[in-house]
């Protein structure tokens, strides 16, 4: 037990003051994020739109990400990361509140729209910001900080979400957006530049004395943003055909559900800056993206093989937690290794793009399947990318380590 608490402890420690508040704000806005992973039974369940058209939604939403990421990028490396995330997280929590008055299918798409391009320009800012307060060796467990706080909140979020849904779903709206003013409250009592002295005032461009190099002149970081995008694609399943499947075929209830989503965010809460800190050191980031990358792709094979309703969802969503440890946290760290200074927000706005451009293909091809052709055939489709995918991690591996370095870590 000792062990396991220094483990704990050293996983915790020399961590900033400005990381820690971060994570802080991080948990209050995600502790209301309640909405996107009850999006498509609000609209099949509460509007009593068909699964296409809730699959429709959430591609418009995908839609309004990927511009986000490109615009968030882009603002992050001329106005400073700060000023970003204060705007996105004020103006983004609004229109939560706006969305939930919606009820005509074009204003819902349309507010949708601009409500993902508010809330995704937060994440290269977000991004950004932990490179800034974190160091070399400590920045993976920076990330899975925040990570963290995320986790925790949307564990949190979804036990409240479920709990709310069963009663009234436009609650989850109002929520959803004080969540996101709150946060950004706080973040300008604690990290606005006058108030925290590792927030600096102006984006840091120093472009006579780095050479800015453009993400989409780097091959292999072209190379990792599909693969990003074929991981996120499976990902994005969890959070629009799982609920559906989970209610229209394995029959449990919102509360069930919500309880079975928050238990992938607890897990990860307990576990993952722990394990993070025994894998960081060992420099081998692709290996652990990889492993946890099939892990992930996996577990949706998982719904087709084995028997039961409550029992096959613990299974799959343990399954996928593990992939999604080993896997996400390495991946930030991954991109940020190739930025500078002066290019840091639009690699992140690539990455965050990367992400959502899975989320205008996953929910909508994904919701696509399943009308025509049922949900047995989606979940070996996702399986089957998802081991193609870890496969291509493995060799990005192999073209960014050298060969010596390879020959002893294999």
């Amino acid at each position: 037990m000792s062990h396991v608490g220094k483990i704990y402890k050293n996983a915790y420690s020399g961590l900033s003051p400005a990381t820690w508040w971060l994570s802080v704000v991080m948990l209050i806005n995600r502790s209301g994020t309640m909405v996107v992973p009850f999006m498509t039974l609000y609209l099949t369940q509460s509007l009593h739109y068909g699964i296409a058209q809730a699959g429709i939604v959430m591609a418009v939403f995908g839609m309004g990400a990927i511009c986000g990421g490109f615009i968030g990028g882009k603002l992050t490396d001329i106005f400073g990361f700060y000023n970003v995330q204060l705007s996105a997280l004020l103006c983004g929590g609004t229109m939560f509140i706006v969305l939930g008055q919606m009820v005509n299918f074009t204003a819902i798409c349309c507010c949708t729209f601009v409500l993902a391009v508010l809330n995704e320009s937060f994440r290269p800012a977000n991004s950004t910001a932990i490179a800034q307060y974190s160091n070399d060796g400590n920045r993976t467990r920076c990330y899975s900080l925040n990570r963290l706080s995320i986790n925790l909140g949307w564990a949190l979020g979804s036990a409240a979400g479920g709990f709310i849904a069963s009663r009234n779903y436009e609650l989850l709206f109002w929520i959803d957006g004080l969540t996101n003013i709150g946060a950004a409250f706080l973040l300008r009592m604690v990290l606005a530049p006058q108030r925290n002295k590792q927030t600096p005032a102006h984006s840091r461009v120093a472009r006579s004395a780095e050479k800015t190099t453009s993400p989409y002149q780097d091959k292999l970081y072209l190379f990792f943003i599909l693969l990003t995008v074929m991981f996120s694609y499976c990902f994005f399943q969890l959070f629009t055909t799982v609920p559906v499947f989970y209610r229209e075929q394995l029959k449990l209830t919102p509360f069930q559900i919500g309880s079975i989503m928050a238990m992938n965010g607890l897990i990860i809460a307990l576990v993952e800056m722990a394990l993070v800190f025994q894998l960081e050191q060992r420099k081998q980031n692709l290996k652990y993206i990889s492993i946890g990358v099939l892990l992930t792709g996996s577990a949706f094979m998982v719904y087709n093989v084995l028997p039961g309703a409550i029992s096959v969802a613990v299974v799959a969503t343990l399954i996928i937690t593990l992939g999604e440890m080993l896997s996400m946290p390495f991946m930030n760290s991954f991109m940020i290794s190739r930025t500078n200074n002066s290019n840091r927000g639009q690699y992140a706005g690539l990455y965050t793009a990367g992400w959502s451009i899975a989320q205008v293909l996953g929910p909508f091809t994904g919701t696509q399947i399943v009308a025509r052709f049922g949900f047995t055939l989606l979940w070996w489709v996702i399986g089957g990318m998802g081991i193609l995918t870890a496969a291509g991690f493995k060799l990005l591996q192999i073209k960014t380590t050298p060969r010596s370095t390879l020959s002893t870590t294999e």
